[in-house]
């Protein structure tokens, strides 16, 4: 790692110089903090392109193409987080750990408040759409830079006997995310007319974005920048190593662990973004109302998460991966005539489907990172939960909403078990994966 650091770096330092203690409770603190802050933005966008983008930018088309489109771009962040994670590990390498996140919080920051002022296609014509897409760019080239490692320490120094438990620690930021963004958007969506909400309440959301953005720098810096922990990062070897250098040593590991928790990403839209535009697309429920639903689900999914740590514990997270593969592929078949039941089978869906995902996706952090030496963990992860990411989520609402839109809600739920086939296949073919 480079000798120069930032000004805030060296504050940060000379700040928690003193009585300082490295343990795994704070470590989990940060990861939280950090990944709530990443799944709020990532939810506020979603959302926002299921019931504003169409209608703001996308006007000129009917509601169903509008979204796709929406969706289209959704996706851009997908494709560009890969690419961030290069180019801020570079930055790493050359400036150190605290000048990174840094940067990419700052872009992160700035790409989410930069769509709060976003202009119609009324206002500007097309430039709105790349507006609105350099924006989502940005926002995946800084997800892609604001991994900090911090997951990949805890992962290391969790007990033996625990490890499930503090694998499931990074992943409570997405229910908790989304009941935040959830809730903001319902309680504007459903307290503010209709033009109020699309000139002005829909912005709201990407001020807090923004607002969470800056408290989960200073939280994060706050960790990774003190004395104690730059020399647990180096004594741990969770350094930054060149890309090809990773690939070349472990580019199969990076494969197989891409796909290995494919069925658990692929749920995780299945049941937060796809549902949404369906039931805002397709049925007179108001998106206020099916928000609140979600928020219902969330909190289901939070306490699947939780138990998923002392499940996995017990019986192991192989095991426990791939029996909700074998859950996700049976809720597959269910899963259209539950979302197309009403508001009861609306319900259940969610609650079932986030159960589920909460079990499964409680692991999949501990199922990127498992397997990589020490020397190519920091990296490897990193790249390997983009590409899960990329492969699993980035395309799944609007793959899934061209499919139901033309052959039925079935068809979507075939998209979802091949995500189920792919984790069982990869679980498979490597038998190191997840122990």
């Amino acid at each position: 790692m480079g000798s120069s650091t930032t000004a805030t770096e060296r504050d940060a330092r000379l700040v928690n110089a003193r009585d300082h203690r490295v343990n795994p409770g704070e470590i989990a603190i940060g990861v939280i903090i950090g990944r709530t802050s990443e799944f709020f933005d990532f939810f506020v966008y979603a959302i926002a392109s299921v019931i504003v983008f169409p209608k703001l930018v996308f006007p000129y088309l009917d509601p169903l193409t509008g979204t796709l489109w929406s969706f289209a771009i959704f996706a851009l962040a997908f494709v560009a987080r890969p690419v961030g994670s290069m180019l801020f590990m570079a930055i790493d390498r050359a400036h150190g750990r605290g000048a990174k996140l840094t940067l990419s919080l700052f872009l992160l920051g700035t790409s989410t408040v930069a769509i709060a002022f976003l202009p119609s296609y009324e206002q500007i014509g097309a430039a709105a759409i790349w507006l609105l897409a350099a924006a989502r760019i940005g926002q995946g080239l800084a997800l892609g830079g604001a991994w900090d490692g911090l997951a990949s320490l805890l992962a290391l120094n969790a007990p033996e006997n625990r490890r499930g438990w503090y694998a499931m620690i990074p992943q409570l930021g997405a229910p908790i995310g989304l009941i935040v963004a959830s809730a903001l958007f319902a309680y504007f969506a459903g307290n503010l007319s209709a033009e109020d909400f699309f000139s002005w309440g829909w912005r709201y959301p990407f001020f807090v974005a923004f607002a969470i953005n800056v408290v989960a720098l200073f939280a994060r810096l706050r960790i990774v920048v003190t004395p104690e922990y730059t020399r647990l990062f180096e004594s741990r070897e969770l350094q930054p190593v060149p890309v090809t250098e990773m690939l070349r040593n472990e580019g199969m590991r990076v494969v197989l662990g891409a796909f290995a928790p494919l069925a658990s990403f692929a749920l995780f839209h299945m049941v937060t973004v796809f549902p949404l535009s369906w039931i805002f697309l397709y049925t007179q429920d108001t998106p206020a109302d099916f928000l609140l639903i979600e928020v219902v689900g969330a909190f289901f999914g939070l306490g699947a998460i939780i138990a998923s740590g002392w499940i996995a514990d017990r019986i192991g997270r192989r095991t426990l991966l791939g029996s909700c593969a074998a859950a996700i592929a049976v809720f597959s078949g269910v899963a259209p005539l539950l979302l197309n039941g009403g508001p009861l089978g609306e319900l259940v869906f969610m609650i079932v489907g986030f159960v589920i995902l909460g079990l499964s996706f409680g692991q999949s952090s501990g199922v990127v990172a498992s397997g990589f030496t020490q020397r190519y963990r920091y990296t490897g992860a990193a790249i390997t939960s983009d590409l899960a990411w990329l492969f699993g989520a980035g395309f799944a609402p609007l793959v899934a909403l061209v499919l139901s839109a033309n052959f039925g809600l079935f068809s979507a739920g075939a998209y979802l078990l091949s995500g189920a086939v792919c984790t069982l296949l990869a679980l498979w073919l490597n038998k190191t994966l997840a122990k």
